[in-house]
């Protein structure tokens, strides 16, 4: 799984006036929100045929910026919400594109917050191109490179946020077209 990260919830420090006095716990803590993602590979997907002699190396994300829990529905702990985005990444390896999956009519509409959360950090993402190079042999039977090119490509992702006993989480997962 490439580029799974965390984000670790705030922490809250007790203070003690002196040794014989702690300081008492707040009687609700605020929500806290966390991310993580993963890739989905839904085995209809489209990939590029490479001829003999061809190989394709990269395509891999390099900077991955997790999604954060929206703030507006922290105080709500919404149930669980999962946002499934196709990534499309140019020839130079940017992100030009997230493509909300979200197609079935009779689904529970989400808010809208949880797809703009994963929108903004998977737009920050940068990939090692999808590079394809094309091999052949001389007379000798020696391998070289005859050329190489650069392609676009898509990944999908599934970010799932969830909000159990007040602390919330994102997770996530994609696959390559």
């Amino acid at each position: 799984m490439a580029c799974m990260r965390l984000l670790v919830p705030g922490l809250l420090a007790l203070g003690a006036a002196g040794c014989a006095t702690v300081a008492a716990p707040p009687a609700r803590a605020p929500n806290e929100g966390s991310a993580s993602y993963r890739m989905l590979d839904d085995g209809h997907m489209a990939h590029y045929q490479l001829a003999i002699g061809d190989t394709a190396t990269g395509a891999t994300p390099f900077q991955c910026v997790t999604p954060v829990y929206p703030p507006d529905q922290l105080a709500t702990c919404a149930p669980l919400q999962e946002v499934q985005v196709q990534v499309i990444v140019d020839e130079a390896g940017k992100v030009g594109d997230v493509r909300d999956m979200a197609t079935d009519a009779a689904a529970t509409p989400r808010p809208q917050p949880f797809f703009a959360a994963v929108r903004a950090a998977v737009l920050q993402w940068e990939f090692n191109p999808l590079r394809i190079d094309h091999w052949a042999a001389d007379a000798d039977g020696n391998t070289h490179e005859v050329d190489s090119t650069t392609k676009p490509f898509s990944l999908m992702y599934a970010f799932r946020f969830e909000c159990h006993a007040g602390k919330t989480t994102v997770s996530s997962a994609s696959a390559q077209r």
